[in-house]
């Protein structure tokens, strides 16, 4: 309290026994108001102090950083390496996601969300030049901005890909002009082309010969938008092949492009985005559903060894063991106008992976079924509109079922406590999976305020930010031994669409686009990795094309060699934290009570405690968190703010 507070406690201590003389009490009526005053001001200060700091934990996020630039923000995506690739009319900028400096500026650079393209597994970035006829495709370092080779032989937007770092091999899908109003049908024929991931060069191309049905970024009420193929499952490098996926399964020798097989079939149910599994694989098989069916396709020759028929639509598959679990029916994502419909039949089907026989067939869940997860080797559970639903895994009987009460109820996962999340836009619940006790439960409705179709979509980007950094490989199991046989990575844009709302297909597919702990560094990063050979760098400096003209304000050129290898550690060390992360907090979009203003409260699904609240007025649709970093960005205008979310 200081010295004032001290010389109260010294001088009028009195103790209840003594008696002072009314003179000596007047004699020190100064000092006593003096101290008095002092007294009262230190205990408004300290309330002023306690109230900021209570506030502050409410509202859990202050600003950190903003970053203005040459123009409005049109679109903003996180990468690996914890730095943002930004676009305006103007400019290209990479930014420093904890600190908000400028890496670097590219001038006279107008591109759209859908010409650039993180790769994963490397600290490379994509962009597309289209102009008229002429397309150029360059692989930049998104740390310096320097160009590490450029090609034009690639035609179109950069629309999926594939990485294998041990063989580096890239393998990238374009389709040109892909641009078309929100609620027409828009059909292109995709390009593969294979290139080798450190030069460029050109190994092999193949168009798809098929007319493929692309789907909208987002959906604009009569604004032309960017179509994407996010509505099918990218391409996957496994032992030596590429697989794609758009017209059936069709793999090619990965080095010359020769086709090994062809089973060609309708993927996706016409107008519907991912009504088909993700493939998954072992180490004989690859399994795949399209057409109601479910094939097992033999490894070393390409051979179909087997095929299940007439299970409906079949949009997850998970490998356990010997059995293949294949979910029937669920949510899914309309084409023309991005809502959701539902399609059965309901269920969930057991079949031997070796032999292809239906083991059994639960048909229970007539009211809609979330994605599957398995609390154990010996339980699945689901959840329909009403209940929540274990299903013995030995006989495909079900064990048990509660209500859950959650309103539209879209998805399930497991917590670390093995716990069964159930949840929706905006509810979320924990069951015990045992005994069906309801644990906790948060409900967090939208604001009633405001333009609809804005709050809906911010209400739906919210809850779908867990599945970019909570959807690692444990997500949907515990005690169970998964197949992950998969080496190489994909990219495609489903998760950083801002208004793709199905939660149901982001859980689906969260655990299958997990990131792995490969990494390979073809810019300035190779300078900071201690277990690269100082002959292996100067060839990667060497590939390293003259830089562009128009990048300008570079971070690095600033720095002394000292704080340069500082920065660029820093950069890896979010990668290597990426790859191990496991996310807690679920977002919802909603009325902050007490806070004056709409915020996000993030909701642990470890406790169901609301331990992060972060007020925002004016929220930006397409934010993004990154859970490694502790932040939150959005823009607003010609800036990019960076919020912190950490307590």
């Amino acid at each position: 309290m200081g010295h004032a507070g001290e010389r109260s406690a010294r001088h009028y201590a009195l103790k209840p026994t003594q008696v002072y003389p009314a003179s000596s009490l007047l004699k020190n009526k100064k000092r006593w108001f003096e101290d008095a005053v002092s007294i009262i001001q230190l205990t408004m200060r300290a309330t002023v102090i306690l109230v900021v700091v209570l506030f502050a934990s409410i509202c859990g996020a202050g600003q950190s950083w903003s970053a203005r630039l040459d123009d409005k923000v049109r679109f903003y995506q996180v990468t690996d390496v914890g730095a943002l690739i930004v676009g305006t009319k103007k400019s290209l900028y990479a930014v420093d996601g904890m600190t908000g400096d400028i890496l670097w500026r590219r001038k006279d650079t107008s591109l759209d969300e859908n010409d650039v393209a993180p790769v994963p597994g490397t600290d490379l970035v994509l962009l597309s030049f289209e102009k008229g006829e002429r397309t150029r495709i360059e692989a930049i370092d998104i740390l310096s901005g320097d160009a590490i080779w450029q090609s034009e032989k690639l035609k179109g937007a950069v629309m999926q890909m594939s990485v294998e770092t041990e063989d580096n091999l890239l393998a990238v899908v374009l389709a040109r002009d892909a641009k078309a109003k929100a609620g027409d049908e828009l059909k292109r024929h995709p390009v593969v082309h294979v290139l080798n991931l450190s030069s460029g060069d050109e190994l092999w191309k193949r168009e798809i010969e098929s007319d493929i049905e692309m789907m909208p970024a987002r959906w604009p009420e009569n604004d032309e938008v960017e179509f994407t193929l996010d509505n099918y499952h990218p391409p996957m490098f496994l032992s030596g092949r590429l697989y794609l996926f758009y017209e059936g399964s069709t793999s090619f020798d990965a080095r010359s492009g020769k086709e090994r097989t062809r089973e060609k079939f309708r993927i996706n149910e016409s107008g519907l985005a991912l009504t088909e599994a993700a493939p998954v694989v072992d180490e004989a098989f690859i399994y795949t559903s399209g057409r109601g069916h479910v094939r097992a396709i033999r490894r070393d020759d390409g051979q179909v060894e087997w095929e299940a028929k007439d299970l409906g639509l079949t949009p997850e598959l998970i490998l356990a063991g010997r059995v293949l679990y294949a979910r029937t029916g669920g949510q899914f994502t309309r084409l023309k106008d991005g809502e959701m419909v539902e399609r059965g039949p309901y269920g969930v089907t057991a079949i031997d992976s070796r032999s292809g026989k239906i083991l059994w067939r639960y048909k229970g869940a007539d009211k809609g079924i979330t994605n599957v997860v398995l609390p154990d080797a010996n339980s699945i559970a689901i959840a329909d509109h009403d209940d929540l639903i274990i299903i013995d895994t030995t006989n495909g009987k079900r064990r048990a079922k509660w209500p859950h009460r959650i309103k539209d109820a879209s998805f399930a996962l497991l917590n670390d406590r093995n716990e069964v999340i159930i949840g929706g836009r905006e509810e979320i619940a924990a069951f015990d999976p045992r005994g069906g006790q309801s644990l906790w439960r948060a409900k967090y409705p939208p604001p009633g305020r405001g333009f609809l179709r804005t709050i809906t979509a911010i209400a739906a980007r919210a809850a779908s930010l867990y599945f970019r950094f909570g959807g690692t490989a444990t997500m949907a199991f515990r005690g169970v031994q998964v197949a992950r046989a998969v080496s190489s990575l994909s990219w495609s844009g489903l998760a950083a669409r801002s208004s793709f709302s199905n939660l149901q297909s982001l859980a689906t597919n969260a655990g299958r686009s997990y990131v792995n702990d490969r990494f390979r560094a073809f810019g300035v990063a190779a300078r900071a990795r201690p277990n690269l050979r100082l002959p292996e760098i100067r060839v990667r400096e060497r590939l390293a094309q003259q830089r562009p003209r128009n990048v300008e304000d570079r971070l690095l050129d600033r720095l002394d060699p000292a704080h340069q290898l500082e920065r660029l550690s820093k950069f890896l060390w979010h990668r290597e934290r990426l790859a191990a992360l496991r996310g807690d907090w679920m977002y919802f979009y909603t009325d902050l009570k007490g806070v004056d203003g709409n915020g996000l409260a993030g909701v642990n699904i470890n406790t169901g405690a609301a331990d992060r609240a972060i007020r925002l007025s004016d929220l930006d649709e397409r934010f993004v968190t990154d859970e490694v970093a502790g932040m939150l960005y959005s823009a607003d205008g010609n800036r990019l703010i960076g919020y912190s979310v950490n307590n």
